[in-house]
């Protein structure tokens, strides 16, 4: 690629471009017309179903007088309220994100012996191979942590000596391996960016098997190491929350259609980082985080309601921030009046506010919380209501835990490769079919023209 000449390619790109747009633009009506649930959603934004799941249940509406109305938001893994699961581990001040993997793996809580073993053979494979952080991650830097996850996971299969083996027991190994190298792979990819990219310093710490995944992207992260205990459990907190969320999110989809063509573990983990990289999924954080930094900037009192509303509207209309119209963090494709993530989320930030002196950017992001939805109903046709998201709060922590942005999707997928395990072995028990939706032709039958009729 170094070797074309750009400036003569991109104008006979630029010309093939805009035949590529005139045969590819299907006109919106047609799906209305023919019934199609455009995105694999009805217009209330409630998917199709396309499979059935009990690893994890997302719930925004109850039954009352035979009709559906909108709820505040639960989500259930393996049937056990995950605020319930929350409080349980918080209470009795425990690391959580090991407990949730087990649960979502094994289909029920761990006893203390269970935890123990599970916790020690997750440490046990975060040793990557030998010479793998010199050859693979090191001298291939690159600018995207995602891409080079995605890039690591792969190479991988080169050292498994196994690889297509897609043996319950086999498959099983190899998602635990992934679970407890993906965030090494992660904080090396960075610590290789920030050298190559940044001309910052290199550091690489070895991993500790005896501490939780939390405490281990701290530890590994920082350049000495240290970190608070509220650090450490609010981070492991933002892991468990992340760890599921149902088998219809896209890149939990992408798992099971993948996994349902009998491809190996690798690729299949591979597409599904493939496709929460994207800005409209697992992205969505780091876009939080940039409108707020543009609040911040143009809105000189961050207590003033009516300029934070003017800012509000200027996003909705395409005139503010990235011109694109959304108020990022706001909404959720299947939560209305309340995502539950975000309200556990919420409880724990204020603390760490506190302990970070950043308490007036808590106040301001509970504020927006606030206003958003107003503003959002007075200007735009919506089919259901509107709330806070996950991503909301999610990128202001890591920001307070001093996260660098480059790192705030590779740390969803950190937490979402325990979802991503347990669909894939669910999906391989129950192979059946490779999972093959249609879409309806819409063009014309036309006849072959000869090249001298042309």
């Amino acid at each position: 690629m170094s070797n074309y000449n750009f400036s003569k390619v991109t104008p006979a790109i630029d010309q093939l471009a805009e035949k590529c747009v005139s045969c590819h633009n299907i006109d919106p009506e047609l799906y209305v017309r023919y019934d199609v649930k455009r995105g694999l959603r009805d217009l209330n934004g409630k998917g199709v179903l396309a499979g059935l799941t009990d690893i994890s249940e997302v719930c925004s509406s109850k039954i009352v007088n035979g009709e559906s109305v909108p709820c505040d938001g639960k989500l259930y893994y393996r049937g056990i309220d995950v605020e319930d699961i929350v409080e349980g581990f918080v209470s009795e001040n425990r690391f959580g994100f090991e407990e949730t993997t087990y649960l979502l793996l094994f289909g029920k809580l761990p006893t203390e012996n269970e935890l123990k073993d599970f916790s020690g053979l997750i440490g046990s494979f975060r040793k990557l191979p030998t010479t793998f952080v010199r050859d693979i991650i090191m001298k291939s830097p690159g600018n995207d942590m995602m891409n080079i996850l995605a890039r690591s996971v792969l190479t991988l299969y080169a050292y498994d000596d196994a690889p297509d083996d897609t043996s319950i027991p086999n498959v099983l190994r190899q998602c635990l391996e992934l679970i407890a190298l993906l965030p090494v792979m992660a904080v090396y990819a960075y610590h290789s960016y920030n050298y190559y990219k940044k001309s910052g310093s290199l550091i690489i710490h070895r991993p500790r098997p005896d501490l939780s995944t939390a405490e281990n992207i701290l530890y590994t992260l920082r350049s000495d190491s240290k970190y608070t205990e509220l650090e450490a459990r609010i981070l492991d907190l933002a892991l468990v929350l992340h760890a599921e969320h149902g088998g219809g999110n896209n890149s939990t989809f992408t798992t099971h259609v993948v996994s349902s063509s009998g491809t190996d573990t690798y690729s299949s983990t591979a597409a599904s980082l493939a496709s929460l990289k994207g800005p409209k999924h697992g992205g969505a954080n780091i876009k939080v985080v940039r409108m707020f930094d543009d609040l911040m900037e143009n809105v000189e009192d961050w207590t003033d309601e009516e300029a934070i509303k003017e800012y509000l509207v200027a996003l909705l209309e395409k005139r503010g921030f990235d011109k694109s119209g959304l108020i990022y963090g706001m909404g959720h494709a299947v939560y209305s009046i309340s995502d539950p993530r975000a309200r556990v989320l919420k409880k724990f930030v204020k603390d760490l506010s506190v302990e970070k002196g950043m308490e007036k950017e808590y106040e301001l992001y509970t504020l927006v919380e606030r206003l958003a939805p107003v503003v959002i109903g007075e200007k735009r046709k919506i089919y259901k209501g509107v709330s806070a998201n996950i991503d909301f709060y999610s990128g202001l922590i890591y920001r307070m835990l001093g996260l660098p942005a480059e790192l705030y999707t590779p740390i969803f997928a950190v937490a979402r490769i325990s979802g991503w395990s347990a669909h894939r072995i669910e999906e391989l028990i129950g192979a059946g079919k490779i999972i093959r939706p249609a879409y309806r032709p819409v063009a014309d039958h036309t006849e072959y023209t000869k090249m001298s009729d042309r």
